[in-house]
């Protein structure tokens, strides 16, 4: 005759809601927390401020991570549509009567100031995913094209603001729900042989593209300032090559071991601009070297590659496509972040998830990764 525990511990409480929860993924958080929170201690040394609201923004972002992960992903299916909906008329809300930034008008005032664009991050993979699973087994070239478009209407209200960073997430985000759901490589090709070729031809030509007074069709001066900065950054050392030159000198001085925690010297004699955000990862490469570089990639790589494993055996075809499309979101943030700081992409303004300070990304982290452990233990339920 089996007993009734009258008082149970608070673990004996929680430990159903920490059911299913994928130890793996968690191990890879936690690697990429603990490199965030040596870094930012560092980088943000000067303002002591930074690293406690670091160390906040990550818990709160465990917390939204934990609440987010007990909704199973057929709940989840749920919030699409009007998640998607409500983020569509925000920014067109924006851009009707948007707050205005230094010279972009990004965010809106509806009592407290949002981004919209942020929502988006999370809306997009949603509602494409719940596109397709609506139309599972009986997709058709005309379900492609309309999941085109719902992708291209809120990308184009963000490029619109300008956000270029955000747009290209969000892009992605999207783009890898459809590429997932089996669109062909016939349309995947050409796109990506016409970047290559586009690209060929802005280095061969770039004395002309960028000489002062000629501009390029559909995009604005900064953007295209930015292009021509990232071929070039001693064209204006003092001024916009200055963010990609002092974080290439910031890499490179680290040589393999770093020199140091807490003595890199272009972190702290403030050379490296924005070094607790966009520009984190150069802060890192001079402390930690190129073998932090490979830890922190390894980490990274990890991560996604228990995201993909999570998705491939996610229980319904939205989980599969909503896990793959974040999973590779994470690889898009880290890849473009430390591309521009590397000088190898433009400076577009990514931050570098779990390493770079910043509380509105931390929260769309959290939903994400919680995203994933619905998915995790969903498929934990579905096996048992």
């Amino acid at each position: 005759m089996s007993t009734v525990m009258k008082n149970p511990s608070l673990y004996q409480r929680i430990r159903p809601l920490l059911k299913g929860f994928d130890g793996p993924l968690v191990f890879g958080i936690f690697l990429l927390v603990c490199a965030g929170m040596f870094t930012m201690y560092s980088s943000g040394f000067a303002n002591g401020a930074r690293f406690v609201d670091h160390g906040r923004n990550i818990l709160l972002a465990g917390l939204i991570m934990f609440v987010v992960a007990q909704i199973p992903p057929q709940r989840l299916m749920s919030f699409a549509v009007p998640l998607y909906t409500v983020g569509v008329a925000l920014l067109i809300a924006v851009a009707l009567f948007g707050l205005t930034k230094k010279g972009a008008k990004r965010w809106l005032n509806i009592g407290f100031v949002i981004q919209p664009s942020e929502i988006m991050k999370i809306a997009m993979p949603l509602m494409l995913a719940w596109w397709f699973q609506k139309r599972e087994g009986q997709l058709r070239p005309l379900d492609f094209l309309v999941a085109g478009l719902l992708l291209f209407a809120p990308v184009a209200l963000i490029v619109k603001q300008p956000d270029l960073g955000t747009a290209i997430l969000v892009l992605s985000a999207g783009v890898a729900v459809i590429f997932f759901a089996g669109l062909s490589w016939f349309l995947i090709v050409p796109p990506i042989v016409l970047g290559i070729v586009s690209v060929g031809l802005v280095v061969v030509f770039e004395p002309t593209l960028c000489a002062e007074g000629f501009r390029w069709p559909l995009l604005h001066d900064y953007q295209q300032q930015r292009i021509c900065t990232l071929l070039d950054p001693t064209r204006d050392p003092l001024g916009k090559g200055f963010h990609i030159i002092q974080g290439m000198i910031a890499i490179g001085s680290g040589g393999f071991f770093g020199k140091g925690f807490m003595q890199g010297t272009q972190t702290h004699l403030d050379f490296i601009p924005e070094r607790t955000t966009d520009f984190v990862f150069a802060a890192f490469s001079e402390e930690f070297g190129l073998a932090g570089n490979l830890f922190l990639i390894g980490s990274f790589a990890f991560l996604i590659l228990r995201g993909l494993a999570i998705a491939v055996e996610g229980p319904t075809l939205f989980a599969r496509l909503l896990a793959g499309s974040i999973s590779l979101s994470f690889f898009i943030y880290a890849f473009v972040n430390m591309g521009m700081v590397s000088g190898i992409l433009p400076v577009v303004g990514v931050p570098l998830p779990f390493i770079s300070y910043g509380g509105t990304a931390m929260v769309t982290l959290g939903l994400g990764l919680g995203i994933l452990m619905s998915v995790a233990k969903a498929k934990q339920l579905v096996q048992s």
